[in-house]
């Protein structure tokens, strides 16, 4: 079996527990309101702001040996800077404020995400990065278009309000395609337990960070 393949069938609970939150089953069910889906991405913003970081991070972080990986970070930086605008924008598209959205803070929930995967980079294994990245990615390809459509019907906001969840839906099956062919080279065993370990606690983290969204925290940015 591909370690991929691996990666995916050790954390099924852990994404049918994050597709089960209320928040992935309201918006494909089309119960989410404009609302709650602008508080939405106002978290996605905060966690988004922080991709290129990261990759810089990990980048630094891996051994010489690691060089080729070292590469493939650097195609993931050129495909994600500029991703925490598209977010501002289609909350400006919701009708709320994109200067009161970059300037809020993020919600615990959301922080500690964040902060979660600084310190593994920093302080433990900086492949577990890439647990991070199978499990945003993940999530996207199994939801994000999907949502956005039901999404679209029950609040009648414009398409340009999508630009985030529709970037990384289904034009974001090469991005998988991508990491599995990264992760099949990952032959560390030691390697491949820190990925495991760590795609598991961002299941959780994210599934967190979905709990954490109320509709009140839309008033905040309200134009």
């Amino acid at each position: 079996m591909s370690f991929y393949q691996h990666l995916l069938d050790t954390t099924t609970a852990g994404r049918e527990a994050l597709q089960g939150t209320s928040l992935v089953r309201d918006a494909l069910e089309g119960r989410l309101t404009r609302e709650r889906y602008a508080a939405f991405l106002c978290q996605a913003f905060h966690h988004v702001r922080h991709t290129v970081p990261l990759l810089m991070a990990t980048g630094s972080r891996l051994r010489p040996d690691q060089e080729w990986l070292r590469v493939a970070i650097a195609e993931y930086i050129d495909e994600e800077t500029g991703h925490q605008e598209w977010v501002l924008n289609d909350i400006a598209a919701c009708g709320y404020d994109r200067d009161l959205a970059e300037h809020s803070a993020p919600n615990a929930a959301t922080e500690l995400m964040v902060a979660y995967a600084y310190h593994l980079i920093d302080r433990g294994n900086p492949l577990g990065f890439f647990g991070m990245v199978h499990v945003l990615e993940g999530t996207s390809i199994a939801v994000a278009d999907a949502a956005a459509s039901s999404i679209m019907v029950s609040t009648g906001l414009p398409p340009a309000a999508f630009t985030y969840l529709r970037s990384h839906g289904a034009l974001d099956i090469d991005h998988v395609d991508f990491f599995r062919g990264l992760m099949d080279r990952i032959e560390s065993p030691q390697d491949q337990q820190v990925i495991l370990h760590a795609a598991n606690m961002f299941y959780r983290l994210y599934a967190d960070v979905f709990r954490s969204v109320e509709s009140e925290q839309a008033a905040a940015l309200a134009a």
